[in-house]
């Protein structure tokens, strides 16, 4: 398929889980990729299985590296046509347990994270008069889930980012979109898992079960179905979808 021919994607959080799926299935369709994260060596690994892939290190709470590292993909790769804010992590802790340290990591990596990285890339996009920004939210960014409060904040913060840069580039050509999906069958759902069965005493199949009890399909989501719905929103024929939370759960969250 050559869908994205000469189109330029970044893709953050690309050497693994959703972000590596996103890459390879972008990449199948025509997309230069340039995949970022903190983890090089993986990164790296990853993009030698892509077709004109690229690694690029970056912490994207960093506004100096994320502005670097920007720089360095345009010139190995052109003008960034589509940006995935994809980089993100939770952690489960108690409200009156949670100190400030690890409220601000939450917040400046889930949600800062994502505001540095499309300010690196909006200006030629709207130069071009083309664009897509598509961000990996969560169904924490819609509704609410216990132990994971300053996350949920983080993505809620994501989702009100999404939808009023879609108003401020609604004439500009450019689509900014969140992705919302449920539990997802990767490392981050295992590592949940894993804490949940230490921490109640639970296995590690009761453990799941809790995870997957709100799910009407009763399954997790896979990388690749929110990887086809990013392909999907970065098509000619999406170009009117902008400003939407995809919400990707088995029917958990409908709006």
């Amino acid at each position: 398929m050559n869908i994205l021919k000469d189109k330029h994607v970044v893709i953050t959080g690309g050497g693994s889980g959703i972000g590596a799926s996103i890459s390879e299935i972008l990449a199948k369709s025509g997309a230069k990729t340039t995949i970022m994260g903190r983890n090089y060596k993986r990164l790296q690994k990853k993009a030698e299985q892509l077709a004109h892939g690229f690694a690029e290190s970056v912490d994207v709470t960093d506004h100096k590296k994320v502005k670097i590292a920007f720089q360095n993909a345009v010139k190995k790769h052109g003008v960034i046509d589509i940006l995935v804010n994809n980089a993100g992590n939770a952690i489960s802790v108690p409200f009156e347990k949670l100190n400030t340290k690890e409220w601000n990591d939450m917040i400046t990596l889930n949600l800062t994270g994502v505001f540095h990285c499309t300010q690196a890339c909006l200006p030629d996009m709207i130069s071009q008069k083309w664009g897509r920004i598509i961000n990996i939210a969560s169904t924490a960014g819609l509704k609410a889930y216990a132990y994971v409060s300053a996350y949920c904040t983080a993505k809620h913060g994501v989702i009100g980012l999404t939808r009023s840069l879609a108003l401020e580039t609604a004439n500009a050509g450019i689509t900014v979109n969140a992705i919302c999906p449920g539990y997802t069958d990767t490392a981050i759902t295992d590592s949940a898992i894993e804490n949940i069965s230490l921490k109640t005493g639970r296995t590690k199949t009761e453990a799941r079960e809790e995870l997957l009890k709100n799910n009407p399909q009763k399954r997790f989501i896979q990388p690749e179905e929110i990887a086809n719905t990013v392909l999907w929103l970065c098509q000619q024929e999406a170009a009117s979808v902008t400003g939407q939370a995809i919400s990707i759960s088995g029917g958990e969250v409908m709006s």
